[in-house]
């Protein structure tokens, strides 16, 4: 009371204080949606693919308009004695016009084809997309379950220090035995090199996921805490097979791609009929006629058209070649298809595994292993356990820690893995086990 009294307002500046505090602190901590908004807006790869989608929409309306028109000046019947435009009577300045006039149906195959050529490579800007947010939430996982197998290391590392305070006062009081304390010695070195290596792979997970991100691979990456344990349930693959066959990204790309190719067979064929030029021009006469009328100007209309008749090489070469590309695109198609639901198989197979290894060892086994070792470390202050079967149940107490962790995080990739395949949000409420 003395102090709001005294101080109003410094209780208030301490609130605001703490509050920005705590929500720096928060914003330092990268949850996975964060993470996810953070690659999606600057991983480089990704903003090279959009670019080249952007690039690849300003095709149709270039192959879709007729060629530019073409001016022509000239000086015709021009004597080079003289030089003089009133000398010969075929004199003349002459100002023309020409335009190509594509066989009808061309230009709007051309459009057709680069227009489903464009609407692929949108798909292929939300298939990477996918993939990226696939990536980065293997590699946030990954993460995760690092920092937890560290934590659990550090934790073993801590008891088995007491463990070789225990056995070396036990030994030097003539209760217990040398060999008791070099075993507590080795398995501490272990746990040592073990932490070492996780270190070692946090690194490189780290500068993985910042490199996903669009940031220096240096950067420091604080997880949370706590994260959501309860893996969603095996969805119905013949489902999500159906659901990926409408939403995946990379088929819809392999589809677009398909009519591109089969507008590119329709353009071929067109080939074998001609294009046509048409031509005006105007020519500027100088001078009179012999019987003195001034000379009339003159006016040229042309048609020209080019003529196929090197089919064998050229328009049947090119037309084979379509249907071989067009050919190959479906064939793409169809093992895009099998390779799609050959994943989404082999992720249902990994959620559904991972989603009961993760719930036997944190309902069952740990909790039992925790009993034991609970049990081991009484009995062995009384002298009434062995030392070598209390380094067993705690090392098998790590063990199955750092199992449910793996477990819970394979669990999460594969529905993350799955996610992508499907191209669309996956229900995961719902249980079909």
């Amino acid at each position: 009371m003395f102090f709001r009294k005294k101080y109003p307002g410094s209780a208030v500046l301490l609130f605001v204080y703490l509050a920005a505090f705590a929500q720096q602190a928060n914003a330092d901590i990268l949850n996975l949606g964060r993470a996810v908004a953070i690659a999606l807006k600057g991983n480089p790869g990704l903003s090279e693919i959009r670019e080249r989608a952007k690039a690849l929409a300003q095709v149709p309306d270039q192959v879709g308009t007729l060629p530019d028109p073409t001016l022509s000046l000239g000086a015709l019947s021009l004597p080079t004695d003289t030089f003089s435009q009133t000398q010969e009577a075929m004199t003349q300045m002459q100002v023309g016009l020409g335009l190509t006039l594509p066989f009808p149906g061309k230009l709007g195959l051309r459009r057709e084809a680069a227009d489903f050529e464009a609407r692929a490579a949108g798909y292929d800007v939300r298939e990477a997309q996918l993939v990226l947010v696939r990536s980065v939430r293997t590699t946030w996982w990954n993460l995760f379950f690092i920092d937890r197998a560290i934590g659990i290391v550090k934790r073993n590392q801590a008891l088995f220090r007491g463990l070789v305070r225990i056995a070396q006062t036990k030994y030097e009081t003539g209760q217990g035995l040398q060999s008791d304390v070099l075993l507590a010695q080795v398995e501490l070195s272990r746990l040592l090199d073990a932490g070492l290596n996780l270190d070692e792979a946090r690194r490189v997970q780290r500068a993985r996921l910042n490199a996903l991100l669009g940031r220096i691979a240096s950067l420091p990456v604080d997880l949370p805490d706590h994260v959501e344990e309860a893996l969603p349930a095996t969805p119905e693959e013949a489902a999500l097979d159906g659901e990926a066959l409408k939403e995946n990204p990379a088929l819809e790309s392999l589809r677009s791609s398909v009519k591109a190719a089969g507008s590119r067979v329709a353009l071929a064929e067109k080939d074998y009929y001609p294009d046509f030029k048409i031509g005006a021009a105007y020519g500027s006469r100088r001078g009179y006629n012999a019987n003195g009328s001034p000379r009339a100007d003159l006016a040229s209309f042309t048609v020209s058209m080019n003529l196929p008749i090197f089919t064998g090489a050229k328009q049947d070469r090119e037309l084979g070649q379509r249907k071989m590309e067009a050919l190959k695109k479906e064939y793409a198609l169809q093992d895009g298809i099998v390779q799609v639901n050959e994943r989404i198989g082999e992720a249902l197979a990994a959620l559904k595994s991972s989603r009961q290894r993760a719930s036997l060892f944190k309902s069952g086994i740990i909790p039992q292993a925790s009993q034991t070792v609970a049990a081991m470390l009484s009995s062995y202050q009384v002298d009434k356990a062995d030392f070598l079967n209390l380094v067993r149940s705690e090392v098998t107490l790590y063990n199955y820690e750092t199992e449910y962790w793996k477990a819970l995080s394979a669990g999460w990739q594969a529905w993350a893995k799955l996610q992508s395949e499907i191209g669309a949000p996956v229900d995961k409420d719902t249980n079909h086990e």
